[in-house]
């Protein structure tokens, strides 16, 4: 049974890998994976209690299915009002390096709020209205996908990784932040400035004015457009204050988020229904939104952790646990070793699985155990959760394939795999690195005192 398992999620992995070569939509796989690995698992192990836990892995997916809904909606309600025009406007400065870091830097704190995918496309976007040299676009594209991947690490709304890990309580909000911002900041400014030494310090050459149009939605103006912005980001930054506040689990606080948007979006609408072409040219509604969802992506995710906690269920990740706890026992190369590998394979499984594998410690089990310093990395916000999410999330821009902003990105703008392992591999390395060492240096000082 254990081998059937185990196989039948590599052959699957395989397939969702290689998605571009067999043209075979990764989510149909990661549907049939866990589909079929659950029918193995009830076939031949005798579980007599395998229903019950079906539905607790069920229930605790949808947890997470509902927040990134919720979050998604909200995004694209901000889309459709224009709203994230109102940041890219501010840029006025045109000279190449001032560019590159206030883009970096936008990058980051915008993909802190919204997802590195949605961030990705926002900032591709405004690129082709600033750099018309398709090379130099590239390597802001480049810096860009490393900027978006750094800033999701450190807010627990940042990423998927992050979301998984905060609503499963192995880290809190204020702790992620505090531990993660810096190491993050060091992996963005570090590549940065390495790219400024390919770019000429002078001004960007203008681009003709088909690409500088803002494309505004007809009948909506800026007042409104900055007004849906910041309500829409203060409805999600509601939500990790809620779960703090109430100690109910993040989904409800969306919930709520998501809720208000419908109210206000409806009152928006029917108060300016009468304006010439509103409905046609923006359908500025959540109910118009939601046809819009990334459903393939939610079911992806769907599949992909079902499948991980079937293996969870059986055992299986507890013995690979079990093997690296024996053969490694050092958290910075398990947690680093993932995040390389995160620059191949997709960051929510492995995260998923490390959550599988390490349950979070409690204080009787750090006294129990053998090595008691080794365990105390696995207590919620410990040294393994922090580094996970490091990891995980800043190690998927070593290759251009390794995250959703970087497969964006190169959707957008047709990056090359080679040029992007050439030109941005080692800078997003170099950064990697960096921000290991000042997590490293961060958990010495903090033993010290």
């Amino acid at each position: 049974m254990i081998t059937s398992m185990i196989l039948l999620f590599v052959v699957g992995y395989v397939f969702i890998a290689l998605e571009h070569k067999t043209k075979i939509d990764k989510t149909a796989i990661a549907l049939l994976m866990a589909g079929a690995i659950w029918t193995v698992f009830s076939l031949l192990g005798n579980d007599p209690h395998i229903q019950h836990e079906l539905i607790d892995n069920l229930g605790d997916t949808c947890e997470i299915l509902v927040f990134l809904i919720g979050a998604m909606t909200i995004v694209d309600l901000i889309d459709s009002y224009g709203g994230f025009g109102v940041i890219t406007d501010q840029i006025t400065t045109r000279n190449k390096h001032k560019l590159l870091w206030l883009l970096s830097t936008i990058t980051f704190f915008m993909s802190a709020v919204l997802d590195n995918m949605t961030t990705t496309i926002i900032m591709v976007m405004l690129l082709r209205r600033l750099i018309a040299d398709k090379s130099e676009r590239w390597l802001f594209a480049g810096v860009i996908v490393i900027a978006a991947n750094s800033g999701g690490a450190w807010s627990p709304i940042g990423d998927v990784t992050t979301i998984m890990l905060w609503m499963r309580g192995n880290v809190t909000a204020a702790n992620l932040v505090a531990n993660l911002i810096l190491p993050c900041l060091v992996s963005v400014i570090i590549p940065t400035a390495i790219a400024c030494r390919f770019v000429h310090d002078n001004d960007a050459e203008p681009v003709s004015s088909e690409q500088l149009t803002t494309g505004y939605p007809q009948g909506i103006g800026p007042r409104l457009r900055k007004f849906m912005l910041v309500v829409g980001i203060l409805s999600l930054l509601f939500v990790p204050v809620f779960k703090g506040i109430t100690g109910l689990p993040p989904y409800m606080g969306m919930m709520i988020s998501l809720g208000v948007m419908w109210i206000l979006s409806e009152l928006i609408f029917y108060r300016k229904r009468n304006l010439r072409n509103l409905e046609e040219s923006i359908q500025p509604r959540i109910s118009k939104v939601l046809k819009h969802i990334d459903m393939p992506t939610i079911l992806f995710f769907l599949g992909i952790l079902m499948a991980v906690g079937a293996l969870q269920t059986a055992g299986i990740l507890t013995h690979m646990a079990d093997w690296l706890d024996r053969n490694i026992h050092e958290v910075f190369t398990i947690a680093g070793s993932i995040g390389v590998l995160s620059s191949v394979v997709d960051n929510v499984p492995l995260v998923a699985a490390c959550m599988g594998m390490y349950p979070v410690a409690d204080t009787a089990a750090v006294a129990a155990s053998v090595d008691p310093a080794f365990t105390q990395a696995f207590v919620q916000d410990g040294l393994f959760w922090h580094l996970l999410t490091y990891c995980a999330g800043v190690g998927g821009s070593m290759l251009i394939i390794g995250s959703a902003a970087g497969v964006v990105a190169m959707g957008l703008e047709k990056i090359n795999f080679a040029w992007y392992l050439k030109r941005i591999t080692l800078l997003a390395l170099a950064g990697y690195v960096a921000g290991i060492a000042v997590i490293y240096l961060e958990h010495l000082i903090f033993t010290v005192l």
